[in-house]
């Protein structure tokens, strides 16, 4: 579909397609080049397709710095964007004037950016209400802290739940919450900063942004940089309100910065302790610290939700959270490729793995309307799929492959070459190694995985 899309929109039938890195949700994201580089996405929502696409466009109609959608499927399941490279201000965070000069922006997305929004576009909610206050909040409770096995009152910790979501609960006043508002989430090209996935946004505090941005667990701003940061802020968003106090404020960001950080481990719980995601895991005892040294600062406020925390964060020591990352020497080598071309070489040097393969099962290439594609696109995933052959063929090459995979691992050894071949190295055999990487890298999320389509020229980590 991505594909059919690109190519509609620009007139070609030749591209090459790359799936980049995936982050934490469940979009895939791939660079097209061809006569336009641009990154395609592939969501699971087309309600959340659309939130991004509606608010891309209303930024881009405000000045600010988005990427533009450029075409949209018909069932809004996929859309093509403006390609804004590789750079992070993650990767530049030492750099404290372009920091001061993404947070002087902020201000222009929360007030000028919610001047004329539709706030019923916004996914999954139109607001940070209580009630959106209280799902963060019951996200750590169930995705954390009863996973450290704390024990609690229940009723006391609802209760002081509840009084922070009314305190917390947007004001009614129409500014924007980015909602994800951190250093990752800012590309820089050409020397400027401009702002991405903000699907996730709604009308909200403003402070929140600020918090989410100055407390990113991996960030690690010093003290001082971030209080640089907050006097940034406040300058920025006196063009849009006369009199900040900011006393005020800043009490207000103490309290944000306490629901951010319950939030954000209820995030890394989830996808670390339940989904087994070494990356969140990773930055588990840095939230960690970062709430420590929240609670140092006093809270009157909620006093036994900080009872609860302090019990917590001497039970769930640091040392036992890292001792579940332990890194993988292997890496498994998951290709795709032409037997017409041959089988590709093993550069390790230790020869052995696996070769599968995928002629046995019917050519998608036999038939007109799938010549043109590859087995990662949804016309030649279903034709094969709705054939019944390749469920039964994967499930036999993970029986195989998975003890090996569990072995190799435990015995430290480094490489581990998984192929599938098939007659264009176009269809079957492309389908059977994307499958086999992701499997892979779900159930052993901690080893290596790369995936070569040889003959597509994809070559990507997962």
């Amino acid at each position: 579909m991505l594909s059919t899309l690109y190519a509609q929109t620009f007139g070609v039938d030749h591209y090459k397609i790359r799936p980049l890195t995936k982050a934490g949700s469940n979009r895939q994201y791939f660079r097209i080049s061809g006569p336009r580089t641009v990154v395609g996405v592939i969501g699971t929502s087309a309600i959340e397709n659309n939130a991004f696409i509606y608010l891309s466009a209303h930024f881009s109609s405000k000045g600010l710095p988005v990427p533009k959608v450029i075409a949209v499927s018909d069932d809004r399941l996929c859309y093509i964007q403006e390609d804004l490279g590789d750079s992070s201000l993650f990767e530049m965070r030492e750099d404290i004037p372009l920091l001061k000069q993404t947070i002087a922006i902020l201000p222009d997305f929360q007030y000028k950016g919610a001047d004329g929004m539709d706030f019923n576009n916004c996914y999954p909610v139109a607001a940070f209400d209580s009630q959106a206050i209280l799902w963060d909040l019951n996200y750590f409770k169930y995705c954390f802290l009863n996973t450290t096995g704390v024990p609690y009152d229940e009723r006391r910790l609802e209760s002081e739940f509840r009084l922070m979501a009314t305190r917390l609960a947007h004001s009614g006043k129409p500014t924007f919450m980015y909602r994800d508002f951190q250093s990752r989430n800012v590309m820089i090209k050409d020397g400027a900063p401009y702002f991405i996935d903000f699907q996730g946004g709604r009308k909200g505090p403003v402070e929140y942004d600020l918090v989410s941005f100055i407390s990113q667990a991996r960030a690690a701003f010093t003290p001082e940089v971030k209080e640089e940061l907050i006097e940034t802020y406040l300058q920025s968003a006196s063009r849009y309100v006369s009199g900040i106090d900011s006393g005020l404020f800043r009490e207000r960001l103490h309290e944000y910065e306490l629901l951010r950080n319950l939030q954000v481990l209820g995030a890394y719980g989830f996808r670390g302790k339940f989904e087994r995601k070494p990356h969140f895991l990773k930055s588990i005892p840095l939230a960690l610290a970062n709430l420590q040294n929240l609670l140092a600062t006093g809270n009157d406020t909620y006093p036994y939700l900080t009872e609860i925390l302090a019990a917590m964060l001497e039970q769930e020591s640091i040392d036992s959270i890292t001792e579940e990352v332990r890194p993988s020497l292997l890496t498994v080598h998951v290709s795709s490729f032409s037997y017409k071309k041959g089988i590709p070489k093993d550069y390790s040097g230790n020869g052995g793995g696996f070769v599968f393969d995928c002629r046995g099962m019917e050519n998608p290439g036999r038939y007109e309307e799938y010549k043109s594609r590859t087995g990662l696109e949804k016309p030649v995933i279903d034709f094969l799929e709705s054939k019944g052959e390749i469920q039964t063929f994967m499930e036999n090459c993970y029986g195989l492959v998975d003890p090996s995979v569990e072995c190799y691992d435990r015995r430290g050894f480094t490489s581990l070459a998984v192929n599938f071949g098939c007659t264009g190295g176009q269809h079957r055999s492309v389908y059977g190694a994307q499958h086999m990487a992701e499997h892979i890298k779900t159930k052993f999320p901690h080893v290596n995985v790369r995936l070569t389509h040889r003959e597509q020229n994809i070559d990507c980590t997962l």
